[in-house]
Order: C-alpha cells, then sequence, then structure tokens
C-alpha cells in the first residue's frame, strides 16, 4: 500500500501537472470504484482543480465549488500520467481522470478491488475520511509521547494504526522501527521515556529521507514504480538478506497478507520473535535465538 512518502510524491506530481485545470471528465472502467452517489459523479465534471492535498493514505483532489475527489489507492492502487484521452488499460484499468493536458489513470492490480473513489461535498464531508491519525511532523514529542501510551498495542500495531499515526503503513513501520532498534512487538506503554524519544525522531527521519528519495527519483515527471519493496531498505521485504548494520539474517513474522520483517539482533537482543503460523505447531519446539534458528536450517540453503 503507498504511505505517506509515496502519497507525498503523488500528491505533488499532480498538483504539478493538473491545478488549475478543468476536469473534462471521469470515464470508469470499473464502477465498484465509485463508492459514494451524492453528489453525483458528473458534478465533478467542469470544474478546476484547486489543489491536490494528502488525507492519511488518500489522495485528495480539491475542485472549485468546494467539491473533492477522495481516493484510496489501498493495497494494489497506482496512478499514472499518461497523454490526454488515453485509453484504459483492459483489466486492471479502474478510471480515467480526463484534463486538457493530459489524463491521470488509476489503475488497480489483483484480483481484489478494494480501491475506491468518493465524491464529497465540503469541508465538513471531506473530514469524516479523516480517522484522526497523528501527524508526527505536526506533533511535538510529549504529544506523540502521549498518544502511544493512550492505548496499549505493540508497537508495529501502534505505528500502523490510523487512528494513531497519520500515513505510516508495513513497510515504513519495518524501516522505522529497525532506525530506532526497537521490536515490533514491544508494547507502546511499556517505552521509556528515551525510547519514545528515539522512536519519534526515527518516524520523522525515515518518513523525510524516503520523501525526499523518491521525490528525487521522479524528479519533474510522475511515478511509475510506486512499491512497497525498494533495493535501499534495510529490513522490509529482505528475509534472510543481512542487516545493514549487523548482518544477521532479517527475520520475519506473518500474519494473514502481511508480513513484519526485523532484526532480531538490533531490534530484539538477539532472540527471534516467534511467527504465529509456525509457531502454533512448534510450540515449545520454536527456536528462540538466531543459532537456533539457523541451527535448524537445511545445509546448502540459503542464509
Amino acid at each position: 500500500m503507498p504511505e505517506l512518502p509515496d502519497i507525498s510524491v503523488y500528491v505533488e506530481r499532480l498538483d504539478a501537472h493538473v491545478r488549475g485545470r478543468p476536469l473534462r471528465g471521469i470515464r470508469l472502467g470499473n464502477p465498484f470504484l465509485l463508492r459514494s452517489v451524492a453528489p453525483p459523479l458528473p458534478e465533478a465534471f467542469g470544474r478546476e482543480v484547486v489543489g491536490v492535498e494528502r488525507l492519511g493514505k488518500r489522495v485528495v483532489l480539491a475542485l472549485d465549488g468546494a467539491l473533492f475527489l477522495v481516493i484510496h489507492l489501498m493495497i494494489a492502487g497506482r496512478l499514472r500520467w499518461r497523454p490526454a484521452d488515453a485509453k484504459l488499460p483492459g483489466r486492471v484499468g479502474m478510471a480515467a481522470f480526463d484534463f486538457p493536458n493530459g489524463t491521470v489513470v488509476l489503475t488497480e492490480a489483483g484480483t481484489k478491488r478494494r480501491a475506491s473513489l468518493h465524491v464529497v461535498a465540503g469541508r465538513d464531508g471531506l473530514a469524516a475520511f479523516d480517522r484522526g491519525g497523528l501527524d508526527v511532523f505536526a506533533a511535538s514529542p510529549a504529544t506523540f509521547a502521549e498518544r502511544l501510551r493512550a492505548e496499549r498495542h505493540t508497537l508495529k500495531r501502534s505505528l500502523t494504526d490510523p487512528r494513531i499515526l497519520d500515513g505510516i503503513g508495513n513497510a515504513f513501520s519495518d524501516e522505522i522501527l529497525h532506525a530506532a532498534r526497537l521490536s515490533p512487538l514491544r508494547m507502546s506503554t511499556a517505552l521509556t521515556d528515551d525510547e519514545l524519544s528515539r522512536l519519534y525522531q526515527c518516524c520523522r527521519d525515515v518518513l523525510t529521507q524516503w520523501t525526499d528519495t523518491l521525490r528525487a527519483e521522479v524528479g519533474g515527471g510522475f511515478p511509475e514504480e510506486v512499491t512497497a519493496f525498494r533495493p535501499g531498505m534495510a529490513v522490509h521485504g529482505r528475509y534472510r538478506q543481512p542487516c545493514p548494520v549487523c548482518g544477521h539474517p532479517v527475520q520475519r513474522i506473518v500474519h494473514g497478507e502481511h508480513e513484519t520483517n526485523y532484526c532480531a539482533s538490533c531490534q530484539n537482543e538477539g532472540r527471534v520473535l516467534a511467527d504465529r503460523a509456525l509457531s502454533r505447531l512448534l510450540h515449545d519446539d520454536w527456536p528462540r535465538t538466531l543459532e537456533q534458528m539457523e541451527a535448524l536450517r537445511p545445509a546448502g540453503a540459503p542464509s
């Protein structure tokens, strides 16, 4: 799922391409994308784009007359900039937003249709899409600490809960926790003041670093390779690959469709966290340290 750095760059490049331009029309490739009925979609046609905003992990096109198009890309949705009146790609083409100077195409890979488009009237209507998560760039360290300590959750849950923090998902929570040298399963209410201060700064540093990196990659163009897995990441998507800090293999916890990647050495004093899918089967046989984990690996298997 595109997260704060990806969405921020989408917003910047969309703003550069369509601000001040009239939205000529919207072609729906899949009617299920549109999740609202009032105002009707044609109400947006012909209106000028007065700004592009980020609302959590949503992209918002602000049109004149206080009308808003709220786009949630979910996991597999992506935005593309194409020539004017570009044809929608067959299976993955969800919608085309037509402007005089080009077309924004929304695609969604896979078979599950989760991306959404809402037409919303007024700022009050737009506020309903705000999950209430704290913006780490606008918050003080004290406010950040207060928010994390308000509910008892694992740090992985706290970082990715849109009611607690704004714009952070599976990928960048892994990177932030690695930078902060904190286990994803530490409880938010158990952190010391120093640990919370470190986590606060790492949230800001990691998100800034990746926003700057993605912005530099795109330049004056438009994001085309938005992915949760990037070569420069420290742990996310790097299961069994060496940690860039200590060289020990990156570990993972699988839960449903998601996985958490971490370094047991840097983040958990060398102890391997139990993977629910396997620990239910292995019980007491589940390895507790990196050494025990490696001893279970077949000879010649990749590390």
